[in-house]
């Protein structure tokens, strides 16, 4: 063990921290009018949308009565402890944020509902339509939707949001932020950080399709969950190959199988992705799906291993935090995305785990389109973790995590009853938002105990929404002998594989610092090896890529290296944080 950085990294001696603000290549070519305007849910699609990302009024305040006055403009999708929000200022606990703005309404055909969708908002939201309350939603990383074509009128129409959000002093779900953030956690946001916008259906009208591929027999299945009349219409369905029709059916009822002939399966290697078309009635929506199957098995050594397409297939993966200087939790543009995606498949990266964050719907889409696997882990809730038994302890006594149950919920910070209700809700619900992205592979619904609570009902209740994928029932430790593999996180050890009975996988490795002068947020930094230069950066990060090559041989099924950006304080990211400087290539982009 490398005790000599495992003691800094768990130093409890904390410094002054100087900060400086980051702009990414992005952050100047951000739309000042429209920003963030791509389709906010490429897995299913209609045409009849309007953004409503732009400029809103807002204020804060004391109590839950409305302000008198607004305090000036927010750029939204962006929240407003960031700099592209144009506010700069944290939302506490005890405070209320509020949004309003104005939109338009065109006269309706007969029968047509008007749908104001809500992909994001962090953490309790209240909405009022034209001053008619619409519904409060909890909870900061899932969509929900209002129908509010009784309460809007041709012409001008006005919506106000109220937000509070208790942020890491309370028990909702809150992943890596922190109101005084450092080390491995980050800046905490508020309000408004995904797209708002309408969208016009019929009357009777498809609200989900759910898409389950298989792979062994040649077939898909599609599920439907209607808004019908009393007679409602036939579902129809439409499969395209390259765009050519190559299947067409129809269904009176909820579900049905579409068998293929000569199916293409996805893979990181070759990212194949069918269209399909939904019809019923007047209402018409597009989407995709990939034929592939993840599972377990064992290869010719008889050694446990983690399959792609009945083949044993090695995830090299990366931790992405999904953090950005300039908008935190929300990317400037899709370009940003899609340059973190890419770049880490050049890196020779086939994976990446999409770290306690719900990303926004168009990254899973351009990881879908662009092959690259995804570790989902869910978003960590509870009281203030105790980072001594979570962190400090299992890190210097690896053992003591053997033998710790997770039903001891002070231990692990999850003592609020109506807090592990709300998490098993969330739970639930962040498989069904994500379930028709093909990049998913893994769910991870518990990351170094964090909030960790019957992980082994957990795991029966995912397996039970979604047995297509595999599960890593408790990331790092705490393992309670459960999910599909056994998990483990390594940061000041000699790297090896442990023999058991589920696939063996690195969930977490490497930490490697590197400053780069002129990119660093912070003058304090945070990680597990440091290094002086980028040739000796490099060389670190070649030595360990080369020991995992070996264990593999060995019979490592996975690995995660951290990670793919620095953020804030933690610096030992492939990128800097800024995304101007790769590491490993020690250039900034032109």
């Amino acid at each position: 063990m490398n005790l000599k950085n495992a003691v800094k990294t768990l130093s409890l001696h904390k410094k002054k921290t100087k900060t400086q603000q980051l702009a990414t290549p992005w952050s100047n070519a951000v739309d000042s009018e429209i920003p963030v305007n791509d389709y906010p849910r490429p897995q299913f699609r209609r045409s009849d949308w309007t953004c409503l990302n732009g400029r809103w009024q807002y204020a804060f305040t004391d109590t839950r009565s409305r302000p008198s006055r607004f305090d000036g403009t927010i750029l939204v999708p962006f929240s407003p402890e960031s700099v592209l929000s144009g506010v700069g200022r944290q939302l506490k606990p005890y405070e209320y944020l509020w949004y309003r703005r104005t939109f338009p309404v065109q006269a309706a055909e007969p029968d047509t509902h008007l749908l104001l969708h809500f992909q994001a908002v962090d953490q309790i939201c209240c909405v009022w339509v034209n001053g008619k309350y619409q519904g409060t939603h909890y909870g900061g990383y899932l969509p929900f939707t209002f129908d509010i074509t009784d309460d809007v009128t041709t012409g001008s129409n006005s919506i106000i949001l109220r937000i509070n959000d208790s942020s890491d002093t309370g028990w909702m779900s809150r992943g890596k932020q922190k109101l005084h953030p450092g080390g491995m956690f980050y800046t905490a946001q508020s309000g408004i950080w995904q797209t708002v916008w309408l969208e016009s259906v019929p009357e009777s009208y498809i609200q989900d399709v759910r898409i389950t591929p298989d792979l062994d027999n040649s077939s898909v299945c599609f599920r439907f969950f209607t808004a019908a009349a009393a007679d409602p219409c036939p579902k129809k369905v439409s499969i395209y190959s390259d765009g050519e029709l190559i299947y067409s059916g129809e269904t009176q009822t909820d579900s049905l199988t579409a068998v293929l002939d000569d199916v293409r399966p996805w893979s990181p290697e070759d990212p194949f992705l069918y269209d399909v078309h939904f019809a019923m009635g007047r209402d018409e929506a597009d989407s995709y799906f990939a034929m592939r199957k993840i599972s377990v098995g064992r290869d010719e050594q008889n050694i446990p291993r983690i399959f792609l397409n009945n083949r044993p297939y090695f995830q090299n993966g990366v931790l992405d935090q999904g953090y950005w200087p300039d908008g935190l939790y929300t990317a400037p543009c899709d370009d940003a995305l899609i340059q973190d995606i890419l770049s880490m498949k050049e890196a020779g990266f086939n994976m990446i785990r999409k770290h306690i964050k719900v990303e926004s719907l168009r990254w899973y889409y351009h990881c879908d389109r662009l092959g690259m696997l995804v570790w989902q882990d869910m978003v960590n809730g509870g009281g203030r973790t105790f980072m001594p038994l979570m962190c400090y302890l299992p890190t210097l006594i690896p053992g003591i995590t053997y033998h710790l149950k997770d039903s001891l919920h002070p231990l692990f910070s999850r003592q609020d009853r109506q807090g592990r209700e709300h998490w098993l809700k969330e739970c639930a619900q962040t498989v069904a938002h994500l379930y028709n992205c093909p990049c998913i592979v893994m769910w991870v619904p518990f990351n170094e105990g964090w909030g960790q609570f019957n992980s082994l009902g957990v795991t029966d209740l995912i397996r039970s929404l979604d047995p297509s994928r595999l599960i890593d029932h408790a990331s790092g430790w705490y393992d309670q002998k459960g999910g599909d593999v056994k998990s483990v996180h390594n940061y000041f050890r000699n790297l090896y594989v442990q023999t058991e009975e589920r696939p063996f996988v690195l969930s977490e490795y490497g930490g490697i610092t590197c400053a780069v002068p002129g990119h660093m947020y912070s003058s304090q930094s945070y990680g597990y090896q440091k290094c002086q230069s980028a040739e000796e950066f490099k060389a670190a990060y070649r030595d360990i890529q080369n020991r995992i090559q070996a264990l593999e041989k060995e019979g490592l099924c996975a690995a995660v290296y951290t990670q793919l950006s620095d953020v804030e304080e933690e610096i030992n990211g492939i990128w800097t944080y800024d995304r101007m400087v790769n590491k490993l290539k020690s250039e900034e982009p032109s």
